[in-house]
């Protein structure tokens, strides 16, 4: 058996256990607050017609990697492609169930779209009164600070009224994660394990929940945070270029911020990295860089220490009394097996394996703090969009340190595939 075949054996032990566990809270009657356990949602068994793209798409990516053409075409063709079939595999994933796959969920009063007529034709007196009218927005406002629907009204602005257009173009954008992340993993660790990771990223089992995503928006600005430090921290760039080059790092970082309450985590791969690369004086640039979206929000009206204890007081009141922290910090972690899908078991095992630790590290604290703290407590598959492309990154590490590059894994890839299909199958997401 090689050694590929045993790590697919070992996350599917892992995965059944974790399944079982999650029955078993089913049966004794845990306070789960959700039918579709371990998932938030509902299970009913949808085939049709749009069900045979996905297969189809994932067979494409698989093939071309197979024969070798990722390894032959030239690097940007390489991150157009992973671009595109990204954006593919999860369109294709979407309308599974129709055309409503891209629109439902703009059309919950639960999302942020319920709350545009707020923002109105006064941007800024939404900004200015955000914290205090929390209690009147919807439950994906008010967990987040207020960009996510201020982004939402500017496109509406520009014209984007259809729920199918806006669908398209959030997914569109979400997709950008994908060359974004091989970017940096070329610029740490080299281009043909970049090569050998895009079909493991192209075809990740959470593309289920990356289409009409604000958090897979959220994880392109974390992406693009990560290759900005990559870019300041390369050996050749020193001075001003490598300050400035850190300082759009911290940039991405504090917009990122106005997104989401956890992404901020996410610094902590740019700063293992500085430090990894000896460059650690990077971190004074990048993080007074971040500050200053933060500063111009805060003059505006939005203070996002106030508006993160917002977030927290409605999470306590609405989530933490309907679910059980004891049960949910296993069943999360029975997500994140699943929706990272088989290649997380290689990577976790050949972690100190590949130079591109520090990406791993980063966003494996970021996910660890929220278990501990009793923070995952359901969609953390939505959640943790923005840590799981890199927790896979050491999937094609050598086997030893400096050894010999491991061929693409496609047997991973594609039993990664494999779960993304019975998932979206099965399950009805809230979002």
């Amino acid at each position: 058996m090689t050694r590929e075949w045993r790590d697919a054996v070992g996350w599917s032990v892992l995965a059944v256990a974790g399944l079982g566990l999650t029955a078993l809270a089913v049966r004794g009657g845990a306070q789960l607050g959700t039918a579709g356990a371990p998932f938030l949602g509902s299970y009913r068994l949808q085939l049709g017609p749009g069900t045979l793209l996905a297969p189809v798409v994932a067979t494409v990516v698989l093939l071309v990697a197979a024969r070798g053409w990722l390894e032959r075409a030239p690097w940007r063709v390489v991150l157009l492609w992973g671009y595109g079939a990204t954006l593919g595999w999860a369109l294709s994933l979407a309308v599974a169930d129709g055309a409503s796959g891209l629109t439902r969920a703009l059309g919950s009063p639960d999302e942020y779209p319920a709350d545009l007529a707020a923002v109105g034709d006064d941007p800024h007196h939404f900004i200015l009164h955000f914290t205090s009218d929390a209690t009147g927005l919807s439950v994906a406002t008010r967990g987040h600070p207020p960009a996510p629907v201020l982004l939402l009204w500017g496109l509406q602005r520009l014209g984007v009224t259809s729920h199918l257009a806006l669908g398209v173009l959030l997914t569109a954008v979400g997709a950008l994660t994908v060359p974004l992340v091989l970017a940096a993993v070329r610029g740490v660790c080299g281009e043909t394990p970049a090569r050998r990771y895009l079909p493991v990223l192209a075809l990740a089992p959470y593309a289920v929940w990356t289409a009409v995503s604000m958090d897979a928006v959220v994880a392109v600005l974390g992406a693009a945070m990560v290759a900005a430090g990559v870019r300041a921290s390369a050996r050749e760039r020193t001075g001003w270029a490598a300050t400035g080059w850190a300082g759009v790092a911290g940039l991405l970082a504090g917009v990122a911020a106005l997104f989401s309450y956890a992404v901020p985590w996410l610094g902590l791969s740019l700063a293992l990295l500085y430090f990894a690369r000896r460059r650690a004086f990077l971190n004074v640039a990048s993080g007074l860089a971040a500050l200053l979206p933060l500063l111009a929000a805060s003059l505006l009206g939005f203070s996002w220490a106030d508006g993160l204890s917002v977030a927290h007081a409605d999470w306590a009141a609405r989530v933490s009394p309907n679910r059980s922290v004891l049960w949910w910090s296993g069943i999360s972690l029975v997500v994140l097996l699943l929706a990272a899908g088989p290649p997380l078991f290689a990577s976790l095992r050949k972690v100190r394996n590949t130079p591109g630790w520090p990406f791993l590290v980063g966003a494996g604290i970021a996910v660890l703090f929220s278990l501990v703290a009793g923070l995952a407590r359901g969609g953390v598959e939505h959640g943790w969009l923005p840590f799981f492309p890199w927790l896979t990154v050491a999937a094609v590490a050598p086997e030893r340190q400096a050894g010999e590059a491991v061929p693409a894994p496609l047997l991973l890839a594609g039993l990664g595939a494999l779960v993304a299909l019975v998932v979206e199958a099965v399950l009805v997401t809230p979002w």
